[in-house]
């Protein structure tokens, strides 16, 4: 009797939920600044009661909606269900031979146009083919393709090109175990760190410097240990990997599965690189607001840290805290619903779940900004050594603000979805599962509470940085 009365009062909550949110939905809108890579000082819209209630409300009644889904048959199903379809013997012949084998070339190529326009080609960052290219086509445009098709960075990949040709497969050496674990977080915090310290987004000078550092020790990593290094070590291949298990499509040996939005993270999980990319997004976002100017700069004065200091003991400072508050999470659990499977296996399993609130807060930052630079970037292309056409700039109407809110509260929806469907997954019963989600339900909240009050704050400029 206690069960079906629990069950039916999550069922009520849900529905009371639904009324809720949709009542938020008419508030007046208040203006906030896109975050991420701080790709535009335009404010942007953003509904009052997504930046105030969405920590705790949003996410509080997603859990509650999907709680009320018990069927583990159905949630089995709905996970594991997929449409494939097979290609032609001769497409996938002309695939293997010539189609993707010419895309990793040109890739090849056009990194290096892009580096040589960055060396010598226009300054002016709406000028620069290089800087337009990295951050709106490529960080931006391509990105959002990862997560909302396919990852298709392994055929796009210009420096896994040219290491396939070097063939060194078969003589690789092992990596250290410590290096699989690490690297991959480091080098992905590291180009944070120096995108936020360094004016890497606007000079094209030092970004072909970066480019051209990172060619060297990434092919010579390949060149070392063969294709293992882009599925562990690499952190742009990694980033991508993690978004592109978000995607509805996967194209593998011939064969295009088409299967529910982010069920693949079901079945996906590394805690260490996960929480990174939590934490780069918070971090890059946190570095553009006027507290984070305030203690800074009073760190500097004060005690006299010296800034770049600051800067990065923030930033691991700030990863071990984000690493730490979860793992906390996941011990809890087994105390919310006892159970014998393990800490480490609980964290793995979960942890996917928050790719999807990335993935959404990643559209959500960089729609407009791709919307609004796309045109400029079209006539970077035409003429990468600059010219006399002026780019046009396209700003996204008012309607980009409720498209923002909508894909937040997606990403929301969708990562708690796939922590129910983990947690039935992997626990009998039908309250165990339920009351395993407690604590890291009320992780998500706090880290929405977090990036919204990120999102609220006007955009002040990092100090003492170029």
């Amino acid at each position: 009797m206690d069960s079906k009365w629990s069950l039916r009062w999550v069922r009520v909550s849900g529905w009371f939920a639904v009324g809720v949110c949709l009542t938020m939905m008419l508030c007046d809108p208040v203006v906030a600044h896109a975050g991420a890579i701080r790709p535009s000082d335009e404010p942007v819209t953003v509904p009052q009661w997504l930046l105030l209630s969405t920590g705790g409300g949003v996410v509080f009644s997603s859990f509650l909606l999907t709680a009320t889904v018990t069927d583990r048959e159905f949630l089995c199903w709905f996970s594991r269900r997929s449409l494939r379809y097979r290609f032609p013997d001769w497409l996938r012949w002309l695939g293997r031979r010539v189609g993707w084998l010419s895309v990793g070339w040109l890739s090849v190529g056009w990194l290096i146009v892009l580096l040589v326009v960055g060396l010598v080609g226009p300054v002016s960052p709406l000028s620069s083919l290089t800087i337009l290219f990295v951050w709106v086509g490529w960080w931006a445009g391509y990105t959002i393709s990862v997560y909302t098709f396919t990852n298709s960075w392994p055929q796009f990949n210009p420096w896994r090109t040219i290491v396939d040709a070097l063939d060194v497969d078969g003589r690789r050496r092992q990596i250290p175990p410590i290096v699989e674990r690490w690297a991959a977080v480091c080098g992905l915090l590291g180009l944070v760190f120096l995108e936020v310290v360094t004016p890497l987004a606007t000079d094209p000078r030092l970004l072909s410097a970066v480019i051209i550092g990172y060619s060297v020790l990434t092919v010579g990593g390949g060149w070392l240990f063969g294709s293992r290094w882009f599925e562990r070590v690499d952190p742009i291949s990694r980033v991508f990997r993690a978004y592109g298990s978000v995607a509805p499509f996967h194209i593998a040996n011939g064969t295009l599965t088409i299967r529910s939005p982010a069920s693949d993270l079901v079945r996906w999980g590394d805690v260490r690189f996960v929480i990174a990319i939590l934490w780069a997004t918070t971090y890059d976002g946190l570095t553009g607001t006027e507290l984070w100017a305030t203690v800074v700069r009073s760190m500097v004065s004060g005690p006299g840290v010296a800034a770049l200091l600051v800067y990065l003991l923030a930033l691991g400072g700030g990863y071990l805290l984000f690493l730490f508050v979860y793992r906390a999470a996941v011990r809890y659990t087994r105390r919310t619903g006892p159970t014998f499977v393990t800490t480490a296996v609980i964290a793995d399993r979960f942890v996917p779940s928050l790719l999807a609130i990335a993935a959404s807060y990643h559209l959500a930052h960089y729609l407009g900004y791709l919307l609004e630079l796309l045109p400029v970037l079209l006539v970077a292309i035409v003429q990468p050594l600059g010219g006399p056409m002026v780019p046009v700039r396209l700003v996204p109407g008012p309607w980009i603000g409720g498209l923002q809110l909508l894909l937040v509260l997606f990403g929301h929806i969708v990562a708690v979805w796939v922590a129910h469907a983990s947690a039935f997954e992997l626990f009998t019963g039908t309250l165990q599962p339920l009351r395993i989600q407690y604590p890291l339900v009320v992780t998500m909240m706090a880290y929405t509470v977090v990036s919204m009050w990120i999102v609220l704050q006007p955009y002040a400029a990092p100090p003492f940085v170029s």
